[in-house]
């Protein structure tokens, strides 16, 4: 799976660009490994029927399948057996989200939240914002969605941002080809082990797609060889270019469960939404893919904004949208979702050091480096981040010190620490514009998810803009000690040279301009020679300009430097803030011991939806002015309640705000009435504790912000195990 255009991780892939690694191979002999059992990550959702025909089976045993239901490898927050359709139905049911236009049918990968996923979004927002926009000094932008073909081709999305697929001829299906090929090997792996007697657990299926799967398929037992072979092809599958992936579908004889046939080979599809700019539609423009490249065409002004000072980091936090192949998994692949990004512009010569590293230092994570990867193993080296950055299996300082801030903040919001994993890319599935990438990966019912990107984007964006418009994408500070610098250096004859170039007389400049200076050497002496030199300037004329001695010098000069210019790298920090909120929904979900009717979503306070229910214990009118009183003075200090003054049992009203992850509950009975205290219940033990309205309010408070814990409050007021007193108002 590629990147995100994966999110598109929140990045995109590039269609079988490789780059060079940077990852040291030493051993580190200091570091303590573990190997977890072969889970898929999202790309390798099962088609459910498999063709399992070839050539590599030495003997086939074909074993009756047995019509039982497999579970999920996935689990609860409790280490139960996770049943996705139960949490999902669950999920629906309350309004988490649901399926876009549903009366019409609905389209594939578009999602609308409703009241509880709109509130949870907005409070990881939230946390995202003081966690990394408050605490890091970010500046903070919001840019337009629609952009201009100009800007994407030259950043290089319209040529690269692409993902591989290919079609059945018989029934004219599209597939993504790096899906299809791990779920065909990964249905014959699973015919292995069934035919070997082992224990086969299935991967949750999309309701949707069950109709689809194929009737007697049998299970064949293979060489232990090819086991082999088929798992090390599956866990460096996002290395395959799109020739790599026919080539193995070829290999292996992989046919569509469908139809029994071959797919043809693999071509490249563009992710972007394309569409026209203006009534006239002469101006072409697509839907962003990222929010990243609104905030690299506002460098320079962010850059005065910030009174020249480096490094600094900008952020955005916006929809983007790509237009997915085959969209599956629910909230964890969308052609429409929300995504928020950093860029944290750094000096290249100071060596992408960090000011702030050695507080996160000592940060451990769990590691997955590409040469683990290509050696076809998945296995997890746990370390710190500064041991990682110092054996240079991360690359720098500051991509080390975003690894660790993004592990802080999932575990703030409440992601199972368990259930996370940092992935470098390796190098075909690296993005057009990094240097290096990792992704913090989450563990759910669809195997590990990218969640979140955090690549070195080197100087890539601001280059490649600067040199397509001439803008000055440039750092300019003042040297302490002026240093004599001599080399070529290009002189334009203005006068002439405008006129003659005319619309594109500024990006030929800019072409010539931002030539190194080998190339710049060898043009002085053809244009002395020959009294003219071509250029390569992309987008002009048939991209090769002729510029003769009148229109340019290029001269062999000394210079005193007082101001040093530079181009800033990039570090991008890129969140799926959808896939972290499902990935989240399922890392907190468990049932009631003995009652698995009853579901739990437990929420760190921080990100619940809701905070507190409110339950009056009888509908009289009695009773609601504590309520009215009780909600206003919650509100004036920025807890959100709900209010249930249904006719339901508490227990009934209680559990079904469980399922909304609520975390406490005030229940109003006839003791309110005659002595102003109440009950407040806590959501994952069912505790109760009863006091005054103000020590309530307080308690509340603070364990929303986090100052307290429940244990805390229970050590501080009374525990309430009943009902003290119940009165109820003589009747006439």
């Amino acid at each position: 799976m590629q990147p995100l255009a994966r999110l598109a991780s929140l990045r995109s892939p590039v269609a079988g660009q490789a780059f060079k690694s940077t990852l040291s191979t030493r051993a580190v002999a200091s570091r303590t490994s573990w190997t977890p059992a072969p889970i898929p990550r999202i790309s390798s959702t099962s088609l459910r029927s498999f063709s399992l025909s070839t050539s590599h089976h030495r003997f086939q045993v074909y074993v009756k399948k047995q019509n039982t239901k497999m579970t999920s490898t996935a689990t609860t927050l409790k280490g139960q057996p996770l049943d996705k359709g139960v949490l999902e139905s669950m999920l629906r049911r309350r309004m988490f989200f649901a399926p876009s236009f549903d009366i019409y049918g609905g389209v594939a990968g578009l999602y609308d939240y409703g009241p509880p996923g709109c509130a949870l979004q907005a409070n990881i927002i939230d946390i995202w914002r003081k966690h990394f926009v408050l605490e890091e000094d970010m500046l903070e932008v919001d840019c337009t969605v629609m952009t201009p073909h100009d800007v994407l081709k030259t950043s290089g999305h319209v040529d690269k941002f692409a993902d591989w697929m290919c079609k059945d001829p018989k029934n004219g299906d599209i597939l993504r080809a790096d899906h299809f090929v791990e779920d065909v090997l990964e249905a014959r792996l699973k015919g292995d082990k069934e035919a070997r007697g082992q224990k086969v657990e299935d991967k949750e299926e999309d309701p949707k797609r069950k109709k689809k799967k194929a009737k007697g398929t049998e299970a064949v037992k293979l060489e232990d060889a090819v086991v082999k072979e088929y798992e090390e092809i599956l866990a460096q599958i996002d290395n395959y270019n799109g020739e790599q992936l026919g080539e193995l579908i070829k290999k292996y004889d992989l046919r569509n469960p469908a139809t029994g046939v071959q797919p043809e080979p693999p071509v490249a599809f563009n992710l972007m939404f394309q569409t026209a700019i203006g009534p006239s539609g002469n101006l072409a423009g697509y839907l962003r893919p990222e929010t990243a490249q609104g905030q690299f065409l506002n460098f320079a002004k962010l850059l005065e904004y910030n009174a020249g000072n480096m490094p600094f980091a900008s952020a955005s936090i916006g929809k983007s949208y790509r237009n997915e192949i085959a969209p599956r998994g629910g909230l964890l692949r969308v052609r429409e979702f929300l995504m928020a990004e950093i860029e944290h512009f750094v000096d290249p010569a100071g060596h992408k050091k960090h000011e702030r590293f050695h507080e996160v230092a000592d940060i451990e994570l769990a590691l997955l480096d590409r040469n683990v990867q290509l050696s076809g193993q998945t296995t997890v080296t746990k370390m710190t981040i500064g041991e990682a950055v110092k054996q240079k299996i991360v690359d720098n300082e500051t991509l080390g010190y975003f690894l660790a801030r993004i592990h802080l903040f999932l575990q703030k919001i409440g992601i199972d620490q368990s259930k996370i994993r940092f992935r470098q890319h390796m190098s075909n599935e690296m993005a057009h514009y990094a240097c290096d990438c990792w992704d913090a990966e989450l563990l759910t019912s669809s195997g590990w998810v990218e969640c979140v990107g955090c690549a070195d984007r080197s100087a890539y964006d601001l280059t490649v803009h600067a040199k397509r418009t001439g803008a000055p994408l440039v750092v300019r500070e003042t040297l302490e000690t002026p240093e004599i610098v001599e080399k070529w250096e290009p002189e334009i004859n203005s006068k002439k040279f405008g006129p003659t170039f005319r619309k594109d007389a500024k990006t030929v400049e800019a072409a010539i301009l931002a030539l190194p200076q080998e190339e710049l050497a060898k043009l002085a002496e053809e244009l002395k020679t020959n009294g003219k030199i071509v250029v390569d300037v992309p987008g002009v004329g048939d991209g090769k300009v002729e510029v003769s001695k009148d229109l340019l010098a290029i001269e062999w000069k000394k210079h005193t430097i007082n101001i040093r210019e530079y181009t800033p790298n990039v570090i991008e920090p890129s969140f799926g803030i959808g896939r972290i909120l499902y990935s989240l929904l399922e890392h907190n979900y468990w049932v009631r011991e003995g009652d698995e009717a009853r579901g739990v979503i437990s929420f760190p306070p921080a990100v619940a939806p809701v905070k507190v229910l409110i339950v009056p214990i009888s509908s009289k009118a009695e009773f609601a002015p504590h309520v009215r009183r009780l909600s206003q003075k919650l509100r004036s200090v920025g807890i959100s309640s709900r209010v249930d003054d249904s006719s339901a049992s508490i227990g009934r009203r209680y559990a079904r705000n469980d399922e909304l992850g609520t975390p406490f509950g005030l229940t109003i009975d006839f003791q309110t009435l005659q002595d102003g205290t109440f009950t407040l219940r806590e959501r994952d033990s069912t505790r109760q504790v009863r006091a005054e309205e103000e020590k309530i309010v307080d308690a509340i408070k603070a364990l929303v912000e986090g100052s307290k814990t429940w244990q805390d409050v229970e050590s501080e007021l009374p525990i309430f195990e009943g009902q003290e007193l119940e009165i109820r108002p003589v009747e006439n």
